[in-house]
């Protein structure tokens, strides 16, 4: 345990362990990492990942709590939140991690002492966190925890004060993952800085950057930087989920629209991987043909995608023409270079269906001990999480029919990778400086367990047939056709696909691809060793930017290869999580969800959804840092300038925050230019928070009631943040497009303004002399505590889950009103969504699942109408003539315009069988009646 000394420059205000007079640590967090060297034998590195979530989580909610007098209430819900999350990791554990004291521990134990000895935070926070408390007091008791604290002084306010002993606060924002304090107190602008920032300033965008060219063809152009991008091509077989979204598709695009203002030629592509057991096994669940569920799902996943605002080029599939040919030419070049052989595999075969079965057409009882999941698939277990060989499974049986299958030999063709990996080695020494962290360690370890030949083909209907006429019944093997899709897509586009993929030597193309980590196995290595066999001089990738894996969870604290949901495990296939359907239903708007998944992205280690998190960030950074500093500059301007941005006659300060602007978005682009999107995002909002500090230390609303310099200095406050907000439109563009968008109107400026040069990112006057800007208005809207917590009660559990409760819910309401109300409101959504296909498509595959789909929903409206009470009835009184006689002359009318409009007679029948129960119940009525 390391002590807490007096320091020079003042009291006891932060930790602090010297180890020599070179090397001192004032972060608790850091202390205890450098004390514990590497000594890490929990799963998965949970230790590490722990710090990191007490660093860029705990730590700076805790910090803002003690350091405010005054605190928000969604501040507190989160603390609180983060706390329960704590308490029940300790609900099974004696330590954070287990039975043994970890670094977490005491990281974790300095960061909550002041809220233990504060009894006002003790008793909002702690006091109904059992576990936690008593983990606290028994660490408390040890005796180095004592002595440490004797030695420290015991204070309250535990290792936090509201001004560090580097002179800046510990933690700057919430919302700002923490710097590390070693790396010391950033300087003042120098002198150098500042003359470049009033040299800059005055050189305006066109002395910057050229004007911007549209090409008419998406091709690339000589003398320019050409930029191709690709995004992992979802598998098409199910919704998207939000880790599909940031962690592949999003992540791609606000990289793409960065490359766009800073005027890159850009390409940006991506589709649906359609083919592959995933997709038969889809079909066969919902009784329809692959292509079927293709057509189906790839119109889900391009409706999600636009509603994000993701910009592609152009979202194709991989069930085309063009995929069948690129691929089918590719094979026949590895097979002509000596790079495809054959072997033997014992594979499951149904002799009831009279073919091999892929590891998805298997299910049994999983073989990991402690498990015995009775439907385990071939491939894995939905239980456990565990992967699972298909020939382990305890009592195997055919998902098509259900009989055991017996295994068998299979012939099957194989890229010979060991062949390709000297080659492959020397491409990647080089290569892997362009890619993130997360890449380049996937690829590292499967070279370092060296490369073995990779079957390419599988015994299925379904794929991109082998070009062989021995092997004419099987197709490709989803992971060597997906990659080539990325192709064929390019060429569905544009027709000429080989000048992005074959480019001559006089045009500079370089290659960004964006995937989750599990992904990266097979574009850092498997495709481009298919492009070295193949020796046609196809690019390599430049830049591979993998994200490790997103967690959604109630419970925030979660580790690598666990993806969790309130209580469950995250399953795509079982609806475990957020999907991109569920984020338009919550109403709130799709640049809050770009923004929020930005900032969490998981860059560097696992990141985690939270409902309380969403909100805090929502309010705190967009409404009331970046919202509130660009409506306060605009209304300014509106209200006292008439809407003319006044010039700005800057002052030897002005330059210096200029220069420190500047900084910002050298930042920026460093971070962009490398992929680190999250990181980049941190410096457009530390450049809204260094605009709000210059305009309530300037107080222009003071300054233009006072004599004529004032006034001058006002004015020129006013202009200052009217460009700064300009630049904040156009640094925030990537991320948020809509916002952008409204705020560009806002300021009267076109998509010309909106650019930075990434060879010389600085702060010039985007705003011209005179310049006339348009209407202020808010552009972000408060999200309240009480609407998160209904929505995280909302999508809490799996789908099916969220289903039956919501029927039982509705079941349990005082009158049978609220249910056929609930039923017709869904039937005239869906009703919609089936006018909206037919009048986009006249492909019947397409509408028709929702039509039928329309047609349940009108059918348990019947039901649910048969044992409701007619209209005007009540629970007291029962049927009466009137009510029923009216129910009767509605219903009938509904019957009649129903029969009106179709001749599908499953429309309207059970609207008849309503009619008819109820005249059935009026004639019993009668009947007692005399």
């Amino acid at each position: 345990m390391f002590t807490f000394p007096e320091l020079s420059t003042g009291p006891r205000q932060l930790p602090l362990l010297e180890v020599d007079e070179e090397l001192r640590f004032f972060s608790s967090n850091a202390a205890t990492q450098y004390l514990f060297p590497v000594i890490n034998l929990t799963e998965n590195g949970q230790c590490q990942q722990l710090q990191e979530w007490e660093a860029t989580r705990l730590l700076p909610t805790v910090h803002s709590l003690i350091s405010n007098k005054t605190v928000a209430g969604d501040l507190k819900q989160l603390l609180k939140s983060q706390l329960q999350e704590l308490n029940t990791l300790l609900a099974k554990n004696k330590y954070m991690l287990g039975e043994k004291l970890s670094a977490a521990d005491i990281t974790i134990w300095s960061t909550v002492y002041p809220l233990y000895y504060n009894s006002m935070f003790k008793e909002e926070f702690l006091n109904e966190n059992k576990n936690l408390v008593r983990w606290f007091e028994e660490l408390a008791a040890a005796k180095a925890f004592k002595e440490a604290v004797t030695e420290w002084g015991g204070s309250s306010i535990g290792p936090f004060a509201p001004v560090s002993v580097l002179g800046l606060p510990q933690v700057l924002n919430i919302s700002t993952p923490v710097s590390s304090p070693d790396e010391g107190a950033q300087e003042g602008p120098t002198a150098e800085e500042i003359q470049q920032a009033g040299d800059n300033w005055l050189n305006g965008l066109q002395k910057l950057l050229p004007p911007l060219k549209e090409e008419k063809k998406l091709l690339p152009v000589k003398g320019r930087k050409n930029i191709l991008i690709t995004s992992a091509l979802p598998y098409v077989n199910n919704v998207p989920h939000l880790g599909n979204i940031i962690g592949c598709v999003l992540s791609a695009d606000i990289f793409a629209r960065y490359c766009r203002i800073c005027g890159y030629n850009t390409l940006y592509i991506c589709g649906t991987d359609e083919y592959g057991t995933a997709t038969e096994t889809k079909a066969l669940e919902e009784k329809l043909t692959p292509k079927q569920i293709c057509d189906k799902y790839y119109q889900i996943h391009n409706d999600v995608y636009r509603w994000f605002n993701i910009g592609f080029d152009y979202f194709g599939r991989t069930s085309t023409p063009e995929q069948t040919k690129i691929t089918q030419e590719m094979f026949l070049h590895l097979n002509d270079n000596g790079f495809i052989s054959t072997q033997n595999v014992e594979q499951l075969l149904c002799k009831n269906c009279d073919r091999f079965l892929a590891d998805r057409f298997v299910e049994g009882i999983c073989p990991h001990p402690g498990c015995g999941y009775d439907s385990a698939r071939g491939d894995q277990c939905d239980k456990c999480g565990k992967l699972v060989t298909a020939t382990d499974l305890a009592q195997p049986r055919c998902k098509l029919c259900g009989q055991t299958p017996v295994l068998a030999t299979s012939e099957q063709m194989f890229l010979e990778l060991g062949q390709l990996e000297p080659p492959l080695r020397t491409w990647f020494s080089t290569a892997e400086v362009g890619w993130a962290p997360a890449a380049r360690s996937v690829a590292r370890a499967w070279l370092r367990d060296g490369l073995r030949a990779r079957c390419i083909t599988r015994d299925l209907k379904w794929g991109v047939p082998v070009p062989l006429e021995k092997y004419k019944e099987k197709v490709f093997y989803v992971w060597f056709d997906a990659p080539l899709g990325y192709m064929s897509i390019t060429q569905a586009l544009t027709k000429q696909y080989e000048s992005w993929w074959r480019p001559n030597k006089e045009y500079d193309v370089k290659l960004y691809q964006f995937m989750a980590k599990d992904n990266v196995p097979f574009h850092a290595i498997m495709f481009p060793a298919t492009l070295m066999g193949v020796n046609k001089g196809h690019i390599l990738v430049d830049h591979l930017y993998a994200t490790v894996i997103l967690v959604f969870t109630q419970s925030r604290i979660s580790f690598l290869e666990y993806l969790n949901y309130e209580e469950g495990k995250f399953s795509k296939s079982r609806g475990v999580g957020v999907f991109g359907t569920d984020a338009q239903d919550t109403g709130i708007p799709a640049d809050v969800w770009r923004f929020y998944l930005a900032s969490i992205r998981p860059e560097t280690s696992d990141s985690s959804f939270s409902w309380v998190e969403l909100g805090t960030r929502n309010n705190s950074e967009l409404l009331n840092n970046l919202g509130n500093f660009c409506h306060r500059s605009l209304s300014f301007c509106a209200n006292t300038f008439k809407g003319v941005v006044p010039e700005p006659q800057l002052t030897a300060s002005d330059h210096e925050l200029i220069a420190l602007i500047n900084r910002e978005i050298k930042s920026y682009v460093n971070h962009m230019e490398k992929g680190r999107l999250r990181e980049a995002l941190r410096h457009v909002l530390s450049i809204s928070r260094l605009g709000n500090q210059h305009m309530q230390a300037q107080q222009p609303w003071v300054l233009l009631k006072g004599n004529e310099e004032e006034r001058l200095r006002g004015s020129t406050a006013i202009g200052l943040c009217c460009q700064i907000a300009t630049l904040l439109c156009t640094l925030l563009a990537p991320y948020m497009p809509d916002t952008c968008l409204k705020l560009a109107t806002q300021l009267n400026i076109d998509r010309e303004v909106m650019r930075i040069n990434p060879e010389n990112p600085t702060f010039h006057r985007y705003l011209p002399p005179g310049h006339v800007i348009g209407k202020p208005e808010p552009l972000f809207a408060k999200l309240e505590p009480t609407r998160l917590e209904e929505l995280k009660k909302k999508y809490a559990g799996t789908q099916a889950e969220r289903e039956n409760r919501e029927n039982g819910e509705s079941k349990t309401e005082n009158t049978g009103g609220a249910t056929v109300a609930a039923l017709e409101a869904a039937i005239a959504k869906q009703a919609e969504k089936v006018r909206q296909l037919k009048a986009s498509t006249k492909d019947k595959t397409i509408w028709q699942p929702e039509v039928d789909q329309l047609l349940k929903l009108k059918a348990q409206l019947a039901a649910v109408a048969k044992t409701a009470p007619p209209a005007g009835a009540t629970a007291n009184t029962g049927d009466t003539v009137q009510s029923l006689e009216r129910a009767i002359a509605e219903q009938g009318d509904k019957v009649r315009k129903l029969k009106a409009s179709t001749k599908d007679k499953s429309a309207w029948t059970p609207e008849v069988n309503v009619l008819l129960d109820l005249k059935k119940r009026l004639a019993a009525l009668q009947v007692n009646a005399k």
